[in-house]
């Protein structure tokens, strides 16, 4: 019994961390309605909520949008969702998702 729910927990934390990423992010004007967060992102579902962290702060956008295009970014964040997070004036931010 103890090694089937210790393999249920190593199983559940390796799908947690699988899910995860870490990289740059940047922002652009997104496809929602004014002043929702939603971001682009090449794989997860459309329709799905993402975490996106930078330096203490985390919000949750929907990913409503196929990219970013540009090698080497992870995801592309509405203006909104940038502002809110604080890489508004950065433009290009490394970030958490989640």
């Amino acid at each position: 019994m103890k090694t089937a729910m210790m393999s249920a927990a190593m199983l559940l934390f390796a799908s947690c961390m699988a899910s995860a990423e870490s990289g740059l992010a940047s922002y652009y004007r997104g496809i929602g309605k004014s002043g929702e967060m939603t971001c682009a992102h090449r794989k997860r579902p459309f329709g799905s909520m993402v975490t996106v962290s930078y330096r203490g702060k985390s919000i949750r956008c929907r990913v409503n949008d196929r990219g970013p295009f540009v090698r080497g970014r992870i995801i592309d964040v509405s203006t909104t969702a940038a502002r809110a997070l604080g890489i508004l004036q950065l433009g290009v931010a490394h970030v958490e998702i989640e």
